[in-house]
This record gives structure tokens, C-alpha cells and sequence, in this order.
């Protein structure tokens, strides 16, 4: 019998995570709490279990008086006489251990008892699972989708459930029960019912992890993303930097033929994914930040966090981008207010010239390789259809 229960505690140690001392807890108080339901208290009984046999053996101290007559609580106390047959030598006032037979308890009393270690099992469960899962806060996983509960969606990470809001979720992504998915754990809560997991498909840190564990230099700490803006289901701009001169943080985000970028766009549904140079510049920042556009000039005020920023008349539409999102996300990147403008807009704006734009408090940054409103190199293509066709690629 001792036999079994071992090998239950080690199958239950293995299974369900729970440590086998917090299980011989459970059971001795269970029987402590089993001799309360009989004898009416339990202030004075002990239980021991021997942790390598699984022998046990339950038992109450009584106080040892002269005789049967003194005897005032039959629980707490023992007659001389009954207490000799149990210890030879022992003395009126003596404290002994007297052995008490748990298959004298009641049915009520056993149940009560089996109870007790059912409930501690279940409160080590749902304790080991809130422990897994709060030391993954802050970290992505892999799920299956459930169910629909409402609006929300029920996703299985296998010990336990987790819920993505429909907050959480991206607005043009349609789940479907059995698709896998990657998602964001950004709370864990410890309930009655287990752990409550929230997770995201929407929150910047997904993209931030998804890179971690794509990107090798990302996950060794060589390349850096320092900063992240995103809007979940159309477009994310990262700002890399490298702590190894030798090491192009871009190329090494995108990978060869762009396979690292391209396997995180795929895990993302199609999500645009734009990668720049970070520069503690503000200028150069900001510039890095408006790209697909190309930009004449930027001055970026550090105090206020605003910038004025000049593009050619033709990239003015592709700087701002779709609903002004290129620019919304430039911002949100760089922290900075930026104030775009195309060269006609700033030349007929009244008494224009760019030394007035110029403070020795501000940082400037002017495109070295734009000459006469035009990149002679011909990296860049001015014409109007050149635009259209760019403009189009970028939506």
C-alpha cells in the first residue's frame, strides 16, 4: 500500500509538476484534519510520514494525571494507569505520544480528509501553471486557436487557455480554430479558476521578439532595435543599431534574399515591415525614419522634440504615405513632431530662406547627394510616373 503511494506522488510529482513534499503536506493534513472531524480537536495531534517508505504514523500528546477519575478531557489527557502500558516509565504530568488508528475514522471524516488533498492538489496545479506562465510574461509564444468566445478568442498553449481580446486582435487577421499562431503574453493573473493569460497579435514587443528569435546578432545583442512604431496589420518601422562596426544592422535584419524579414512578415499576415538606420543624429533619424522618401533637409529641435522637414515636391505624397501613415509612424519612431513640407510649399512660404530655419541650438541635416532638385547618381528616379509606380508599391 505504502508502495502505491509513493509511485502516486511520484506520477503526480511528474505529471502535473507539483512538488512530492508539498504532497505529503497535503496528506498529513489531511489526517490531522480527519482526527478533528472525529475527535471534535485536533490541537494536540501530530502526524509523521516517512518521506522514503511512506510509512505514517498518527498520534496525540496527552498530559499523563493520577487517575481515570481525573481525567477532565479524554483528548488531551490520560490516566496514569492506561499511560504506564504505553511508556513504562511515565510519570503523572508527563507528555506522551499516544498512537492513533485512522481506520477508526468515520466515513464523513475520510472524505473530509480525501477532500483536503484533492483541493491542495488542485491549488499546487493552478500555483505550478501561474508560475510557467508569469515567467513568460513579456514574451512570445506559440498557440492554436480554440474558439470563439463573443468577440473574443479562446487559444490553447497547451497547459492552459488564453485569451486574445478583441482589443488585442488585428483588425484585417481572420483566425480560424486549429490556425497556429504567435502571440504576445503582456499579463498573466492568479485567479481561483488558474491563471488568467492575455495575450496580443497587436502590441510592438511581437515584432521585437519575433526578430529576437529570427535574427541571430538581435538575440546575441550584437544589433539592437532601439526603437519600435507600429500599426498592427498594415505597416511597422524598427530602428536598428549595431554594436559592431563590421555588422550592418539592416542586412543582418533582413537577412540573405530578405528570408529572416520575409519569415516574420509571413508569421505577421503580410504586415509591411520597414527597417532604418538608428542615429543618435535627430536629423539623420528622422530622415532614416520618413524612408521610403527621399528628404532635402531636416532641422530637428531637441528641446521641443519638432522638426521641419523639406522633400522634393514629387516625394511629398510618398513621405506622408497612405492616410498620412508614413509620417504618423516617422513620429511615432523618432518621438519628434515633424512638420513636412514639400521645396515649392517652403519656398512660396513668406520670406523663405534656409538660414532663417538654421539655430545653433538645433540639430541640421542637409542630403549631401541632392544638387538642384535632383539625386545625380540616379539612384533616384524624378519622374512623375517613377512616383506613381513607387507610390503604388508601397501601398
Amino acid at each position: 500500500m505504502n508502495k502505491d503511494l509513493l509511485e502516486a506522488l511520484d506520477a503526480l510529482e511528474k505529471e502535473k509538476e507539483i512538488s512530492k513534499e508539498s504532497l505529503f503536506e497535503a496528506i498529513e493534513n489531511s489526517l490531522i484534519q480527519a482526527c478533528k472531524n472525529h475527535f471534535g480537536k485536533a490541537d494536540n495531534t501530530r502526524v509523521s510520514i516517512d518521506r522514503e517508505t511512506g510509512d505514517y504514523r498518527v498520534f496525540a500528546e496527552k498530559t499523563v494525571v493520577e487517575s481515570r477519575d481525573d481525567v477532565m478531557d479524554p483528548v488531551l489527557e490520560i490516566a496514569l494507569a492506561d499511560a504506564v502500558l504505553i511508556k513504562k516509565d511515565a510519570q503523572v504530568d508527563d507528555v506522551i505520544e499516544v498512537d492513533i488508528n485512522s481506520k477508526d475514522f468515520g466515513r464523513i471524516a475520510a472524505t473530509n480528509a480525501k477532500n483536503v488533498i484533492l483541493q491542495k492538489i488542485r491549488e499546487e496545479e493552478r500555483s505550478v501553471l501561474f508560475n510557467q506562465f508569469y515567467g513568460k510574461e513579456r514574451d512570445v509564444v506559440t498557440g492554436i486557436v480554440q474558439r470563439y468566445v463573443g468577440k473574443n478568442i479562446s487559444i490553447d498553449l497547451g497547459k492552459a487557455d488564453a485569451l486574445l481580446s478583441e482589443n488585442e486582435q488585428v483588425k484585417s487577421e481572420h483566425l480560424r480554430p486549429t490556425d497556429r499562431v504567435k502571440v504576445y503574453i503582456y499579463e498573466v493573473k492568479d485567479t481561483t479558476k488558474g491563471p488568467k493569460i492575455l495575450v496580443s497579435r497587436t502590441h510592438p514587443e511581437l515584432v521585437k521578439k519575433l526578430f529576437e528569435s529570427e535574427v541571430t546578432e538581435v538575440r546575441d545583442g550584437t544589433v539592437e532595435i532601439k526603437a519600435i512604431a507600429r500599426e498592427a496589420g498594415s505597416r511597422t518601422k524598427i530602428a536598428v543599431w549595431s554594436n559592431n562596426p563590421d555588422v550592418d544592422p539592416v542586412g543582418a535584419c533582413v537577412g540573405m534574399n530578405g528570408t529572416r524579414v520575409n519569415a516574420i512578415v509571413d508569421e505577421l499576415r503580410g504586415e509591411k515591415i520597414d527597417i532604418i538606420n538608428w542615429d543618435e543624429n535627430p536629423g539623420l533619424l528622422i530622415e532614416n525614419a520618413l524612408s521610403p522618401a527621399k528628404v532635402v533637409f531636416v532641422i530637428a529641435d531637441g528641446d521641443e522634440k519638432s522638426a521641419k522637414v523639406v522633400v522634393p515636391d514629387a516625394q511629398l505624397s510618398l513621405a506622408i504615405g497612405k492616410e498620412g501613415q508614413n509620417a504618423r509612424l516617422a513620429a511615432r519612431l523618432t518621438g519628434f513632431k515633424i512638420d513636412i513640407k514639400s521645396e515649392t510649399q517652403a519656398k512660396d512660404a513668406p520670406g523663405f530662406r534656409l538660414e532663417d530655419y538654421y539655430d545653433e541650438d538645433e540639430e541640421y541635416y542637409e542630403d549631401e547627394d541632392y544638387v538642384d532638385g535632383e539625386y545625380p547618381d540616379e539612384e533616384y528616379d524624378n519622374s512623375e510616373e517613377a512616383q506613381i509606380q513607387e507610390s503604388e508599391a508601397d501601398e
